[in-house]
């Protein structure tokens, strides 16, 4: 028999942006969250953008997506909230050309600010939040603390995309299928100081899997380009895009959450940005990317990784910006 399951509500923040416009759909096919799972998605963003917002309802409506039950759009953050259970908060303040990183801070601070009592007051208890918008880490410390009853274990931001990314360097540099390479890791801020890290990696060949190390065979390469093309690859985007990340942004979205939710497979871990416990030496109370695994709706950080002296002066660079931007955030608020 095939009983249907009870429809999950996903939240979409700036939902009329160019990430927002090509999540919603791949939400609604069932990327996110499973072929067999129906969805409802509240899709939410600001007052100027409505009008937008209520053209891409209308395609959503249009696309007749079986497993769409409902939506909702929406320039009210309290019903945008209600009862949600996966709640990606795509919309931010971008930074302007000639404007201080401060400013930028300033105003997330208070976008977060407002959201996070949102959620708290009206999602589900147990609401999972993704968050996408820049500076990721330190928007997502920012609902974090204006959200103190949510657990910390439920609040995480994508570095899924750097992750990828990564992935798709060593799969184009070795020639082989993206889908046999695994177990990089993304460290740190979603900024250009993160960490991508192959010391662990490996690739599926016809002799059993392989270290990506010695399968490149060339570590002059691996320190130095490859993280740098990683690092700068959404600004490479940009140049020539003309417009920032939006497929790939939605797309590593969908990933983040579908394994947070259903599982890693086995033998294969993933990097999200999580509350920092410590582990590896990283300060406790920063939002900092770690390679995790998932299981049952839970993320653990993969624990017993050897760190080499070259890995842990680019982690505690990329933990020093993160400790910075932090205190940066805190000013603001004050």
């Amino acid at each position: 028999m095939n009983i249907e399951k009870d429809p999950i509500t996903v939240l979409v923040t700036g939902a009329a942006g160019q990430i927002g416009y090509a999540l919603v759909p791949m939400i609604a096919r069932g990327a996110m969250l499973g072929l067999d799972q129906p969805v409802i998605i509240h899709m939410l963003d600001i007052e100027p953008a409505a009008e937008s917002l209520k053209g891409v309802k209308m395609e959503l409506i249009d696309a007749a997506f079986p497993l769409l039950k409902d939506v909702v759009a929406t320039t009210n953050v309290v019903e945008a909230c209600k009862g949600v259970n996966v709640a990606v908060m795509v919309g931010g303040f971008p930074r302007k050309e000639g404007m201080e990183r401060k400013d930028v801070m300033t105003k997330n601070v208070s976008i977060y600010k407002a959201q996070a009592s949102a959620l708290e007051q009206h999602a589900a208890p147990d609401c999972k939040v993704l968050v996408v918008a820049n500076p990721a880490n330190t928007n997502a410390l920012i609902l974090k603390e204006f959200a103190p009853s949510f657990p910390a274990k439920n609040i995480t931001c994508l570095t899924r995309l750097d992750h990828n990314r990564a992935l798709g360097q060593i799969s184009e540099k070795l020639n082989v299928h993206v889908g046999d390479v695994k177990n990089v890791a993304i460290w740190g801020n979603h900024s250009s100081t993160q960490y991508p890290d192959v010391n662990h990696a490996t690739v599926k060949t016809a002799a059993g899997e392989k270290p990506v190390r010695e399968l490149v065979a060339n570590d002059q390469w691996l320190n130095t380009e490859f993280i740098t093309t990683v690092q700068q690859r959404g600004a490479a985007i940009i140049k020539a895009r003309k417009l920032s990340s939006a497929l790939s942004a939605a797309s590593s979205a969908c990933d983040h959450i579908h394994d947070w939710v259903l599982g890693t497979p086995k033998g294969t871990w993933v990097s999200m940005g999580v509350y920092s416990d410590g582990s590896y030496g990283i300060p406790a109370g920063l939002i900092y990317s770690f390679p995790v695994t998932c299981e049952k709706g839970e993320w653990s950080i993969v624990q017993g990784l050897k760190i080499d002296e070259f890995s842990r002066a680019k982690m505690d660079a990329t933990a020093k910006e993160l400790a910075e931007e932090k205190s940066l955030a805190y000013s603001c608020l004050n």
